[in-house]
């Protein structure tokens, strides 16, 4: 069996670039197989590979604690979630 996809999303404290703003700029998903996209909000929606997954992302992004990812869903919550709704 394999892990559930994982939803996330970046919040920047302090926009570094100047280009994507603060708050929650992007929102984004780990792969079963530890691969995550990230897609972009705001004035230029992207969608961006990171085939290290989060590893690639915090790296790429994070400037520095800048940028932080929040992880919105855990399989055991979604599970939890389905469960109650049947």
């Amino acid at each position: 069996m394999t892990n559930p996809p994982r939803h996330f999303q970046l919040h920047r404290d302090t926009d570094v670039s100047g280009v994507s703003g603060t708050g929650h700029v992007a929102d984004g998903v780990i792969f079963s197989d530890g691969h995550a996209a990230v897609h972009w909000l705001g004035r230029w929606p992207t969608t961006t590979p990171h085939p290290d997954g989060l590893v690639s992302v915090k790296g790429v992004h994070g400037h520095d604690g800048a940028t932080r990812i929040v992880l919105l869903d855990s399989p055991e919550a979604r599970l939890a979630r389905i469960a109650q709704a049947h």
